[in-house]
């Protein structure tokens, strides 16, 4: 029997645009939102001409309210300091220009802008009502997909734990993918993220949820990722078509993951992340060699098309990358702490019920003992 062509719904941003400048057409795209904008952005951009120029785009007849996300993946916390704000604003839209963490902060923020309930209360399991606040978000690092997705990963420093929130309502209307905002990344957040983005496709394109459309997706998105990442992390002076095409790799990547789901690579990602402090896509390069052993042989077939399309051995191609990246694991050596919580939340993640391989704790505990192995 053949696999299925579509997944069973079918959410993709009705309007994305692509191409060096077209952040600068932000104001006239939005217009039919409405005179109030929240923007969103992180501290990177702040008082950068790139964020002067787009500011400058708007009429006096809107009214453009910005706020910085400090740094860090966003918190329940961080959430509400931006619900507070944009209350009282009362935006008709809201914008993300940013990475990944500032993308999900503000998708959070117009979706509960609205909400009866607590961020905290929709954190832990309540029902999200439909948002009826446009989301529009604009990257300006090439990883975490979140631009192509309705799902923000949010970390609740009360309980101690990093989980997503998720409704069709939250997806970005417009999308907006200008490689000149991506020359700015910092080098170290250009390779984590971009190893984030490849871990998505390689981990779409095994899901058990994979369709014959999230396989094109996420093949396409591999290579389109690894290739252009390896290019400009090691030529910073590389064409916009090399950033423009590393930036659309993680676009499809996010469309991918969003309709096939993903993998164990991201079920660890958020217990270790959130307690090691480490970047999600770091983590994720990091895990992503040992989790393709333990899958290798379940989805063999698939893994050995992934390797042709690319044209080397899939385990070959990522462990040469995060050594070309100079990505070094936050884990050697490092006290695991809590095991028995950290398996728990990895076997509970809606990911590691996607991978290939059934995972029990027994197999958690295994890849946590080679991730966290001391230094011969």
């Amino acid at each position: 029997m053949s696999m299925a062509c579509l997944p069973q719904t079918l959410n993709v941003p009705p309007r994305t645009l692509s191409g060096a400048g077209q952040a600068h057409s932000l104001a006239l795209e939005i217009a039919p939102y409405g005179k109030r904008v929240l923007l969103v952005h992180g501290r990177s951009l702040a008082g950068t001409d790139c964020l002067g120029d787009i500011l400058a785009g708007f009429s006096e007849a809107s009214s453009v309210n910005t706020y910085c996300h400090e740094g860090g993946e966003p918190t329940l916390v961080d959430v509400n300091a931006l619900l507070a704000d944009a209350r009282k604003f009362r935006p008709d839209c809201v914008v993300a220009i940013g990475g990944g963490s500032v993308m999900d902060l503000a998708k959070a923020g117009a979706g509960l802008l609205h909400a009866p309930l607590s961020v905290e209360a929709y954190h832990r399991g309540a029902e999200l009502p439909p948002s009826v606040v446009p989301f529009v978000a604009v990257p300006t690092t090439a990883g975490t997909g979140s631009e192509a997705t309705y799902v923000s990963v949010l970390s609740d420093t009360e309980q101690g734990i990093k989980k997503s929130i998720r409704d069709p309502s939250h997806l970005p209307r417009l999308v907006i993918l200008d490689p000149l905002l991506l020359r700015s990344c910092p080098s170290h957040v250009l390779a984590a993220s971009g190893m984030d983005a490849f871990t998505q496709a390689v981990e779409s394109y095994v899901s058990r949820g994979a369709t014959w459309l999230s396989d094109a997706l996420a093949l396409r998105a591999a290579k389109m990722v690894i290739e252009n990442l390896l290019h400009v992390a090691t030529n910073r002076n590389a064409d916009d078509n090399a950033y423009l095409a590393l930036l659309q790799g993680s676009y499809l990547a996010g469309l991918a993951l969003s309709h096939a789901r993903l993998g164990l690579v991201h079920g660890l990602a958020h217990p270790l992340g959130y307690r090691f402090h480490a970047a999600h896509g770091l983590v994720c390069g990091v895990c992503l060699p040992a989790v393709i052993r333990f899958n290798r042989e379940i989805a063999a077939r698939k893994f050995d098309q992934l390797s042709a399309h690319l044209g080397q051995d899939i385990l070959d191609v990522t462990e040469s990358s995060l050594q070309r990246l100079e990505i070094v694991s936050p884990f050697t050596g490092v006290d695991l702490g809590d095991e028995d919580a950290i398996v728990k939340e990895t076997l509970a993640s809606g990911s590691t019920k996607a991978n290939p391989r059934e995972v029990n704790g027994d197999d958690v505990r295994c890849l946590l003992a080679e991730l966290f192995v001391s230094p011969s």
